[in-house]
C-alpha cells in the first residue's frame, strides 16, 4: 500500500468568509466548489502550491475548531506576504515552537488553526 496525499477537511459556516480568509488573505485558489442544489451546503477545494484543503459546510463531515499541521519551507516569505495585506481579523507572527522549529499559526473565521511549521534545519 502507498499513500499519495493527505487532504484535511475543515468545517466552515460561510463560503464568503471562507473565501475572504483562504483566498483573499492566505492566497489560496478555489479549485472547485460543489452543492447538490441551490441553497444546500457547499463543499470546496482550495490550494496554494502543494497544500490542498477541503472546506465544508456539511455538519457531518468534521468538527469546527480543528488544527492542521503543515511542514513548510520559506516561512519568512509567507509571513511577509501576509503582513503586507490589510486583514483586520488576524496579525500572526513567526514564533519559536517548544520543539525548536519556527511556527506561524493562523486561525480561520471558524476556529480552525493552521500551523505552518518550518523545521530549524531548513531555515536559510
Amino acid at each position: 500500500m502507498t499513500f499519495d496525499k493527505t487532504i484535511p477537511i475543515l468545517r466552515i459556516f460561510s463560503p464568503e468568509k471562507a473565501e475572504e480568509f483562504y483566498v483573499g488573505y492566505l492566497g489560496f485558489a478555489v479549485d472547485w466548489q460543489h452543492r447538490f442544489e441551490e441553497g444546500t451546503p457547499i463543499y470546496m477545494q482550495v490550494s496554494k502550491g502543494d497544500l490542498t484543503l477541503h472546506l465544508t459546510e456539511h455538519h457531518g463531515d468534521c468538527c469546527p475548531g480543528s488544527t492542521v499541521f503543515v511542514a513548510t519551507r520559506g516561512l519568512d516569505g509567507f509571513y511577509e506576504e501576509l503582513a503586507a495585506k490589510d486583514y483586520r481579523h488576524l496579525n500572526p507572527s513567526i514564533e519559536v515552537a517548544p520543539w525548536g522549529d519556527r511556527l506561524l499559526e493562523v486561525i480561520d473565521p471558524f476556529g480552525n488553526r493552521i500551523r505552518f511549521n518550518e523545521a530549524r534545519d531548513v531555515v536559510i
